[in-house]
């Protein structure tokens, strides 16, 4: 038997385990060709990547160390006594060799992979073998067939008596586009129930969750999250804790490096995470523009159509919005900026950005229409009464309240360059993928005080050497990197 000796090293939901190269237990040569080790003890067990250390300050001669991941989803404690066997491969896998060899799978075999994926019983390399081999094709049956397995292996909540529960979700890649922050305010203000749970940005400045933090706490217990939306009508809080399509966020972590998104796991990902919240009206925005996720009409009409599909068949009531993906929404990218923007909204402020407004109006009034009181066409001037009435805002300031403070207090960076434009005309475009890489590089979102504050949008008119837009940082070497990439390219164009 091995001491466990609980290492705080965090690996990215990749289970690794650190074993001495004089281990005094077993011949480290017995594993090492396997490149993984399986940990057991008490009933429990565990797969894990294995690596091996000469420092016996790491890890010890009779002690096996794991990873913060790894060492959580094992469950014992700090000092357990637990022994290794060789790892045994996931059955699975050869379903996954079968995909790749050019099969469809069928419903319980796309359950067999998600559950093992689920336990971690995958590397990553093994994940993105099945993420690769559903990129080169996947048929309809099987996005379906997908998307019901990460339901299934993880938690599904179930509101009751609540009725119609809806909810929203923009499929990404436009930076400022944080409708969400406002719609649930208008819906939850109107009496819908609106669970909004969001994921932490991962590729981009600022997710839903990294922005409604820089206002309130956003990381809680289901438990919390149910009784909150009982009574103020609505969240917005952070997905990690509600264990909803827990495989979704595995596969994630490796579709992001590779750069694979596919609009069939792109419908999987989001659809299994809406019914697993359990959401009975959904309405998706999906952004047209040239540097947004989807580039062109015919595009967004295939995405629809498949969402359509598949929604159907699991059960939900689901609309599809096509909307402008031209430029960024607002004028902030990165969370503080992006904070001052939906606020601004909410109070009617007449400085606020008109088309995060607008965008936000138009997404609402398709919600209310789900609720059968609302006639009709008549959704969107019952979201604008709620919002210039000041409810929206009362009800933001209930979620708020109710959600608690922040876990720290965020503040705009403090290092401000401004890009100026090179020349006297008019804004012809703004690269959505360019500006969002040089607010990323400035700190955002991990500085929620980082970012991009934009002074002038599309068709605005602009005079040489005055300012496109100011980077904001908090540290020196972010500043540094977010106005060398700026410089190389604005991503502005001036005409």
């Amino acid at each position: 038997m091995l001491t466990l000796r609980h290492l705080a090293i965090d690996t990215v939901r990749e289970n690794v385990a650190f074993l001495n190269r004089r281990c005094t237990r077993y011949h480290v040569e017995d594993f090492l060709g396997l490149g993984r080790v399986e940990v057991r003890n008490d009933g429990r067990s565990l797969l894990a990547v294995l690596n091996i250390v000469d420092d016996p300050a790491i890890v010890g001669p009779d002690e096996i160390g794991l990873s913060d991941p790894a060492f959580g989803q094992l469950g014992l404690a700090e000092g357990s006594a637990v022994h290794l066997v060789p790892p045994t491969p996931p059955e699975s896998f050869e379903l996954v060799r079968a995909k790749v060899g050019g099969a469809a799978l069928t419903d319980d075999q796309l359950a067999a992979i998600i559950r093992d994926v689920t336990d971690q019983r995958y590397s990553k390399i093994e994940i993105a073998a099945f993420l690769i081999a559903c990129a080169s094709f996947m048929t309809t049956a099987e996005v379906l067939g997908l998307t019901r397995a990460m339901i299934a292996a993880g938690t599904r909540l179930h509101w009751q008596d609540l009725g119609t529960i809806a909810d929203k979700h923009c499929i990404g890649g436009i930076p400022g586009n944080r409708t969400s922050m406002i719609v649930v305010p208008i819906v939850a203000a109107h009496g819908l129930p609106i669970p909004k749970t969001s994921s932490r940005a991962i590729t981009s400045p600022a997710g839903t969750a990294d922005t409604m933090e820089v206002l309130a706490n956003v990381d809680m217990p289901v438990e919390r999250m149910q009784a909150l939306v009982r009574e103020a009508k609505g969240c917005l809080v952070w997905g990690g804790h509600v264990r909803l399509s827990p495989a979704d966020d595995i596969l994630i972590s490796v579709e992001r490096p590779l750069a694979i998104d596919t609009r069939e796991q792109l419908v999987a990902s989001i659809l299994s995470k809406k019914v697993a919240a359990g959401s009975t009206h959904l309405l998706i925005d999906i952004p047209v523009g040239p540097s947004a996720k989807i580039r062109t009409a015919g595009e967004a009409v295939r995405l629809r159509k498949l969402f359509e599909h598949v929604g159907d068949r699991l059960g939900l009531t689901l609309e599809v919005a096509i909307t402008d993906g031209s430029q960024p929404v607002g004028r902030g990218i990165g969370p503080v900026l992006e904070a001052r923007d939906v606020m601004a909204v909410l109070r009617n402020d007449p400085a606020g950005p008109a088309d995060l407004r607008e965008r936000a109006l138009l997404l609402s009034g398709r919600i209310l229409e789900f609720d059968p009181a609302v006639r009709g066409g008549s959704g969107n001037r019952r979201a604008r009464e709620l919002l210039e009435s000041g409810a929206a805002l009362a009800a933001m300031e209930r979620i708020i309240a109710m959600q608690g403070p922040p876990p720290a207090v965020a503040t705009l960076g403090s290092l401000v360059a401004e890009v100026a434009s090179p020349a006297e005309g008019i804004v012809s475009s703004l690269d959505c993928y360019r500006l969002a890489r040089i607010a990323r590089l400035a700190g955002a979102p991990t500085d929620k005080g980082a970012g991009i504050d934009l002074l002038r949008k599309v068709g605005e008119r602009v005079r040489r050497g005055e300012p496109l837009y100011r980077i904001h940082a908090s540290t020196n070497a972010d500043f540094t990197f977010a106005q060398a990439f700026a410089a190389e390219n604005s991503g502005v164009a001036v005409g």
